[in-house]
């Protein structure tokens, strides 16, 4: 079934390296990182994308929904060439206020910086390029919501830098654990871990996790990119912990549990085209002990052994040999995963968690950061027999 999953990835790393004509090396940077390369002391950036989600269902009348889902501001300070500043402040759904970034970044020598405060984890592309200009589809991928809990930031400490002469890109952290315990289980099969983000809000910590990803731009268009993450997830059993107790050590065990996160992902751009693929597989060990140790009234959890998920996506700009100054791209993407690929012997197999998804629509570009996004989503789990849908509309801006 792994195979499986990277044939799609695979099969777009191949056709990349063998179509390099008239092409450039792909090095990508997001908006942090160009504040940073800001020649200004004060830097000021930002996006913001509204979203129509209209669903159809044949037979019923359904309200959409309209949401300004999130307006975000950056702003960054240069103290010196070395040393910088950056934070990003983000209101979601019109109501909600949260710190995505804030982190100190100061530069040893040409080849590495160091990087503290609250931190990305640099898991896939869109938790490190989510603004809505960078990305097809008014929705961000859906098992970067799934499976890697986008817009996923811990507070930590690492480095970070670029080795031209090796075409790598590098970062490395140690960050703060992800929530699996407070008075309750967090994760379960449904949630994966996307409930145990703890955003650097008040967030209690009993051992570092580590995350790294590792960039390849060397061939022309194409950039590879490999990430993982592990870590012991946090558990509040472990807060005047006697270790002497036997009972009280096995209880905050089994209130815990090791999760180890791999990725890869490929983005390709030629001209017109542009191709991406990403692939997530996640281990959780001492699942079993944890489902029954978060039961609640009888009813065992079911947190999984392992999810993965992958999706493959294709887009050409239609205005590309034109000398229009506006995009028009056509998209169509391919998403799978299930969050219940592997199960321990207590836990039934969901296969509802087993979905698919497809994505096509239009990116209308007024200008490379201004955008008028239109798709149709299909999706439906194995257990079902027709397709649910979804029409969708959305307005990015970043800047």
């Amino acid at each position: 079934m792994i195979k499986k999953s990277l044939f799609l990835f695979l099969m777009m790393v191949t056709l990349s390296v063998q179509s390099q004509e008239d092409s450039t090396t792909n090095v990508y940077i997001n908006t942090a990182d160009q504040l940073m390369q800001s020649n200004s002391r004060l830097s000021l950036g930002g996006y913001g994308e509204i979203h129509y989600n209209q669903p159809l269902t044949k037979g019923l009348k359904e309200s959409g929904t309209l949401d300004v889902h999130r307006i975000v501001m950056f702003m960054g300070y240069n103290f010196s060439s070395k040393t910088q500043f950056v934070s990003e402040i983000e209101f979601e759904y019109a109501k909600e206020l949260w710190v995505e970034q804030a982190f100190l970044q100061h530069k040893l020598n040409k080849y590495m910086n160091l990087r503290a405060g609250l931190i990305l984890v640099p898991m896939g592309i869109i938790n490190e390029y989510h603004e809505p200009t960078t990305f097809h589809g008014v929705e961000r991928p859906v098992i970067d919501n799934k499976i890697a809990p986008s817009t996923w930031r811990e507070v930590g400490a690492g480095f970070t830098g670029t080795i031209l002469k090796a075409s790598l890109k590098y970062q490395a952290y140690l960050v703060g654990g992800l929530n699996g315990y407070d008075t309750k289980g967090v994760f379960s099969g449904t949630k994966a871990i996307r409930e145990g983000r703890q955003k650097g809000s008040k967030a209690y910590f009993n051992q570092p996790a580590f995350a790294a990803k590792v960039e390849y731009f060397g061939i022309r268009n194409l950039n590879i990119g490999l990430s993982t993450y592990a870590g012991k997830s946090a558990s509040k059993l472990n807060q005047k912990l006697n270790r002497d107790s036997t009972i009280l050590v096995s209880r905050a065990d089994s209130s815990t549990t090791e999760i180890m996160m791999i990725g890869a992902d490929a983005r390709y751009q030629l001209k017109g085209v542009e191709l991406r693929a990403q692939f997530y597989y996640t281990n959780f060990s001492n699942s079993m002990e944890y489902n029954k140790f978060t039961s609640i009234n009888g009813k065992q959890n079911d947190l999984p052994v392992a999810n993965i998920g992958y999706y493959a996506e294709m887009a050409y700009n239609l205005l590309q040999t034109s000398d229009s100054p506006y995009a028009l791209i056509p998209f169509f993407r391919y998403e799978w995963y299930d969050l219940h690929y592997k199960v321990n012997e207590n836990t039934v197999k969901n296969e509802q968690y087993l979905n698919t998804m497809l994505t096509t629509g239009l990116t209308f570009k007024l200008h490379k950061n201004a955008a008028l996004k239109a798709d149709l989503q299909f999706y439906k789990s194995k257990q079902e027999a027709d397709w649910s849908k979804t029409f969708n509309l959305g307005v990015g801006v970043m800047f």
